[in-house]
């Protein structure tokens, strides 16, 4: 064959071999992009948590567990802290739980407003995302409570403790039932939040200097996770979601006002207001006439009377608190310096972490 055919025919093979790579290239590549994962779809919510709470309590149990948890406050130093943020001893509080990210916050008063004052890790809390419904199930709470000197917690195993008030007013509306639903000590729990000793004896400082204070009562709003837009998106639709709505409304109130909104229940649902500057926070969960029948028996005879009066009751919070005493008398301003130092000295010595600060 002439050296001209020889090299007509290694072109025209060479350029089949070319289309048929190109072919091959092509259809490798349509393979795989028809090959390609569907987007993901929005993960729900998940305890975050689990794995660090779980592997916590067992290392209390084993006897190697380090304090102060990472992300601790520097609780030997209540004092100093609270100086640097401009508050002060006995300010009005609130409570925020976060259970899926096992964090407790502290907000204190300060010009009317409440400012965050610490965050403390949660060394253990037992269940899973949503509501406790029955004793004994193991389910740590979530929903509206309130603090009271009533709340502070004196018996059993933890002498220094906060009792949450579970079940509360919307809780005997589901039929919920459960007790002493504590704010504790330790890493270990079965339906409160244990939160280790020294940072427990802070919480129940700031607590106590507050309702000594005056305060009617602490607020404190137990959510399954940091309510924001992209946590609510990524939930699946489920028994909870309707619950969590009603809980949404009262995290995005205190987000926008820094003030304890306004809960009632009614019609068997939290029923959330915004708060106003001076309104005086209520020492209960309030329900309306409505839901007389609806709240098991038996009612606490306080709030048996006082339920024909409930329209007047929550009008009446809109009021200032009423001075204990007329501050214009000079007898008055010294009974509140005396006071004041007491609850100062009580704080600094317990807060330090000293003799009085020890669970037991």
């Amino acid at each position: 064959m002439p050296a001209s055919g020889r090299l007509s025919r290694q072109l025209a093979m060479a350029a089949i071999a070319g289309t048929a790579i190109t072919l091959s290239i092509t259809l490798n590549g349509t393979s795989a992009r028809a090959a390609d994962p569907a987007p993901p779809a929005a993960k729900a919510s998940v305890d975050r948590d689990l794995a660090g709470r779980s592997e916590r309590r067992r290392a209390v149990k084993e006897g190697r567990l380090k304090l102060p948890l990472p992300g601790t406050p520097d609780t030997s130093q209540p004092m100093t802290r609270l100086a640097a943020a401009g508050l002060s001893l006995g300010a009005p509080a609130l409570i925020r739980v976060f259970k899926a990210e096992s964090e407790l916050e502290i907000w204190l008063e300060k010009k009317h407003r409440f400012v965050l004052f610490a965050t403390y890790p949660i060394c253990y809390w037992s269940g899973t995302l949503g509501p406790k419904l029955r004793e004994g199930d193991k389910q740590t709470p979530e929903g509206f409570y309130y603090l009271t000197e009533a709340s502070l917690h004196h018996g059993g195993r933890w002498r220094r403790s906060l009792n949450l008030g579970y079940p509360n007013a919307f809780d005997r509306t589901q039929g919920r039932s459960g007790s002493v639903i504590l704010i504790h000590g330790g890493c270990d729990s079965i339906g409160c939040l244990a939160m280790t000793n020294e940072v427990n004896a802070e919480i129940y400082d700031f607590v106590a200097a507050a309702l000594s204070r005056g305060a009617a009562s602490v607020p404190v709003h137990v959510f399954p996770f940091r309510m924001t837009a992209e946590n609510i998106a990524a939930q699946p639709a489920g028994r909870w979601n309707g619950f969590w709505d009603d809980l949404r409304q009262g995290y995005d109130s205190f987000e926008r006002t820094h003030l304890p909104p306004r809960i009632t229940v009614c019609g068997k649902r939290y029923r959330v207001g915004d708060a106003a500057s001076f309104v005086r926070t209520p020492d209960r969960l309030e329900h309306c006439p409505q839901d007389n029948d609806a709240v098991p028996d038996p009612l606490e005879a306080h709030q048996r009377n006082d339920q024909p009066n409930f329209s007047l009751r929550q009008a009446a919070l809109k009021a200032p608190l009423a001075p204990r005493c007329d501050t214009s008398r000079p007898s008055c301003r010294k009974w509140v310096a005396l006071r004041d130092r007491h609850t100062s000295r009580m704080i600094s010595d317990r807060g330090a972490g000293g003799r009085h600060s020890k669970i037991r």
